[in-house]
Formats: C-alpha cells, structure tokens, sequence
C-alpha cells in the first residue's frame, strides 16, 4: 500500500520542529546531560505522535547529542567527557583535603545530620531516582567539607560542585550500580571520622571515594579506553 504523500510531509515537518526544539534545549543545558528522553513523554509536551519524535532523536544520535543504550533508552550525551573528567579529578583531590581538615571541627549534629542522609540514600536505592541521589549525596559530603577551616579552599571545592551540575545533570544515572557502592564508602567515611583516624587516611579514604565514581562513569561509557589500560 503506498504511503500518503501529505502524510509522510506533515510527519517530515513535524520531525524538524522536534529536532530544532531538542536541539535548543540541549544546548540551553534546559535538557542536561544525563536527562533521558523518553518518546511518549517529548510527543506529548510537543504536541504530537512519536513517529517524528523518534526521527528528530535519530538525527541528534547521529551528531553525537544523543546517546542511545539498549534497555535505557535514549538520553542527553555527555557535553564534553574531557571537562566532567577534569573536574572530577580536580573536585577529587580539593575535597579530600577539605573534608579531611574539616574532620576535626565537625559536632555531633554535624555528623548525626551527615547519617541520617546517608540512611535516606540508602533507603532511596529502592526506589531509584539518580537525581534525587545526587542531590542528596551533594548534602552528605556538603556537611563533610562545610567546616573546612581553609576559606579559600572550601570556596573552590564547592566552586567545582556547581561547574559538575552544570557539566551532568547525574552521573549516577549512567552508572545506577555505583550508587550502592557509594552509600558503603560513605559508611567506611564516616567511621574513620568518627573514631579519629589520622587526617592523611581521611583524606585518603575522601579522595578515593570520588576517584572511583570517576572510574565507574569511564568505564561504563568508555570501556574500550578502560580495557586497553
């Protein structure tokens, strides 16, 4: 049966307003890094059916905007993975430094406060919202490093946090199996603080943490760089 040419120009039309507002939303960061787009839900916000939602998404795969992943679904690309890989290392080792020289001016509310998210990041492993994690992972190491007695370098440590928000909208929502991982080292963090432990393996223990939430997201986006290592 031949298809009906109006038809297939009206969905053509469509498929280009879908790219062009996509498009503008990414670059926008309106759509960050990370945020998944998922067809029935994009169809509707713009006013259409999915078929041109998927063409449009199909286009912006092909110029590298777009990734798409077996059982995911489609998503926003990372922006640019050198500058995410960069801060993190930087953020790394800032905020080992700062966490472990804050290790010694932290109360008891400071850190029942600092348990209490950890028990909610572990409760929400249930119930997975990778935004929701990183918001409120942001808070548990923000009560860590908040009473760095270092200025200058507390101002750049959370300086690094806002430049990563800006760069991924989650980084746990291309590695979800990081997170369980991470509520762990928490714990692991939180004893060594907690029992006095030498600054330099607080400092150790802080740095790791961020390192291998780094190494997670290399791994799981570049495997191959990882394998050839």
């Amino acid at each position: 049966m031949a298809r009906d040419p109006v038809s297939e120009t009206a969905t053509r039309s469509k498929s280009q307003r879908a790219y062009h507002v996509l498009k503008e939303r990414i670059a926008g960061e309106e759509l960050a890094p990370g945020h998944r787009l998922v067809l029935a839900s994009v169809a509707n916000d713009l006013g259409m059916s999915v078929v041109p939602v998927r063409e449009a998404i199909r286009r912006l795969e092909a110029e590298g905007l777009v990734t798409f992943e077996r059982n995911v679904g489609a998503r926003v690309s990372m922006i640019d993975d050198s500058q995410y890989r960069h801060s993190m290392e930087t953020l790394a080792i800032l905020e080992g430094a700062a966490t472990a020289l804050a290790a010694r001016h932290l109360t008891a509310d400071d850190l029942r406060q600092a348990r209490e998210l950890n028990t909610l990041l572990v409760e929400s492993l249930d119930d997975f919202d990778p935004r929701r994690f990183t918001s409120l992972n942001q808070q548990f190491h923000s009560v860590l490093f908040a009473a760095c007695p270092n200025p200058r370098l507390l101002a750049t440590v959370e300086s690094e946090w806002v430049r990563l928000g800006h760069l991924r909208e989650s980084t746990f929502s291309f590695v979800p199996g990081r997170a369980q991982e991470s509520v762990r080292e928490h714990e692991a963090l939180l004893g060594l603080i907690e029992a006095g432990a030498p600054l330099a393996d607080i400092e150790r223990a802080a740095r790791g943490h961020r390192s291998a939430t780094l190494a997670a997201y290399l791994s799981h986006e570049h495997p191959e760089a990882t394998h050839a290592q």
